[in-house]
C-alpha cells in the first residue's frame, strides 16, 4: 500500500467512524431526535457498528487502523514505524470531518436542544451540554482513575487486534478480524466504558473536541480542555503496554 492509499483510507475510514459513532450519541442526547434516551446499549452497539462499517470500507486501502493506538501497537509489534505519521494525519483529519458531518446531519436538533429555555447551561462548567456527543468525559473526575481506565480499555483493544493475525505484512485486519474487533469494541464499552465513556482512541476524542470548539453552536459551553489530554495519553500508553505484552508473551 502506498502512502496516499494509507492517508485516503484512514481519512475516509475515521470520518465514517466518527460520523456514525458521534451520530448515535447525538441521536440519544438531542431533543427532537426519535432515538432520544435509547440508553447505553444503543451507544455501545452503535460504536461497534461504526467500527465495523468504517473498517470494512478502509481496510483495502490502509488496513483500517482508524486509531493512533492501533497504529502504535502494530508498529511496536512489527518494528515498522515508517508510515506512522501518515496514519495519524489521516486519522485526525478524518475524525474532524466525521464530527462536522455529524453536526450537519443533526443541525436542527442541535439548535433546538441548545436554544431550549428549559436547558440550563452552567457557564462555569468545563464541559458544555452537548460536548458528550463529540468527546468523552468522566463521571467522576479523578485523574489517575480516568487515566488508568483509558489505559486498560485500550490495552484490551490493541492486544485483541494484535493476536488475531494481521494481514498485508502485519499492517492491517482481515475480513474476520474486522468483525471480531467490532465485537471487542462493544465488549469494552459494556464492561469498561462506564467511568469515562471509553475513548480508547486519541483522535476519536481530540478531533471532535476541536470541532466542538470551532463550531458556531449557541450556548455550547466549554470543550473541557483540562480533561482532553487523558483520552489522548491513556490510549497511547495502553497501546504501548499491549504491544510490549504481545512481544513478550506471544511473539
Amino acid at each position: 500500500m502506498t502512502t496516499s492509499d494509507i492517508f485516503i483510507g484512514e481519512t475516509i475510514g475515521t470520518a465514517l467512524l466518527t460520523l456514525l459513532g458521534g451520530g448515535v450519541c447525538a441521536a440519544l442526547t438531542l431533543k427532537s431526535s426519535k432515538a432520544r434516551g435509547a440508553g447505553w446499549l444503543a451507544i455501545t452497539f452503535g460504536w461497534g457498528f461504526a467500527v465495523l462499517i468504517a473498517a470494512y470500507v478502509s481496510a483495502p486501502l490502509s488496513g483500517a487502523h482508524l486509531n493512533p493506538a492501533v497504529t502504535v501497537g502494530i508498529a511496536i509489534k512489527t518494528g515498522d514505524w515508517s508510515n506512522t505519521g501518515v496514519y495519524l494525519a489521516g486519522q485526525l483529519l478524518g475524525a474532524m470531518i466525521g464530527a462536522a458531518l455529524m453536526w450537519i446531519t443533526y443541525y436542527g436538533q442541535f439548535r433546538a436542544h441548545l436554544t431550549d429555555p428549559e436547558l440550563t447551561v452552567d457557564a462555569d462548567a468545563p464541559a458544555g451540554p452537548v460536548l458528550g456527543i463529540f468527546s468523552t468525559g468522566p463521571e467522576i473526575r479523578n485523574v489517575w482513575q480516568n487515566l488508568v481506565t483509558e489505559i486498560v480499555g485500550t490495552a484490551v483493544l490493541v492486544l485483541a487486534i494484535l493476536t488475531q493475525g494481521l494481514q498485508d505484512g502485519g499492517k492491517g485486519l482481515g475480513v474476520i478480524g474486522v468483525l471480531i474487533t467490532s465485537f471487542v469494541v462493544v465488549g469494552i464499552g459494556l464492561s469498561l466504558g462506564g467511568p469515562t465513556g471509553y475513548a480508547i482512541n486519541p483522535v476519536r476524542d481530540l478531533g471532535p473536541r476541536i470541532v466542538h470548539a470551532l463550531l458556531p453552536l449557541p450556548n455550547k459551553g466549554g470543550s473541557d480542555w483540562g480533561y482532553s489530554w487523558i483520552p489522548v495519553v491513556g490510549p497511547l500508553v495502553g497501546a504501548a503496554v499491549a504491544g510490549g505484552l504481545y512481544n513478550v508473551a506471544f511473539a
